[in-house]
């Protein structure tokens, strides 16, 4: 059985920064595509970050592209999301999600339904 397991939210000023970590437990890490998507209240899930299982590619979400940077520790099973020049609106429930793919990012890597694994999330509070 895989399990997904968030850490390092919290809550911060805008324009600060934080570092959530993900880490993986079950099964082979070095063979899952990560993803992060984040929900806030009454709104759908949207896709962050994903990195593939080497790290070697990855992409972002419009609404972070430029302000968070995505990275993976296979020797530790976990993937980081780094978060900065925070907003309001960046406010949500940030979820880690994981999915067999031995190579590359795939077609679907922006779509959480085509995800396997799922962690509980990780609240990200930001005051303006």
């Amino acid at each position: 059985q895989v399990q997904v397991e968030e850490s390092g939210g919290g809550s911060v000023q805008a324009g600060g920064s934080l570092r959530l970590s993900c880490a993986i437990s079950g099964r082979t890490f070095s063979t899952f595509l990560m993803g992060w998507f984040r929900q806030a209240p009454g709104k759908e899930r949207e896709f962050v970050a994903a990195i593939s299982s080497s790290g070697g590619r990855l992409d972002y979400g419009d609404a972070v592209k430029g302000r968070s940077t995505i990275s993976r520790d296979n020797a530790k099973n976990t993937v980081y999301l780094q978060l900065n020049s925070l907003k309001f609106e960046d406010t949500a429930v940030y979820l880690c999600a994981a999915r067999q793919l031995p190579f590359g990012l795939g077609s679907y890597y922006s779509d959480y339904k085509k995800y396997d694994y799922w962690g509980q999330g990780t609240q990200v509070t930001v005051s303006s």
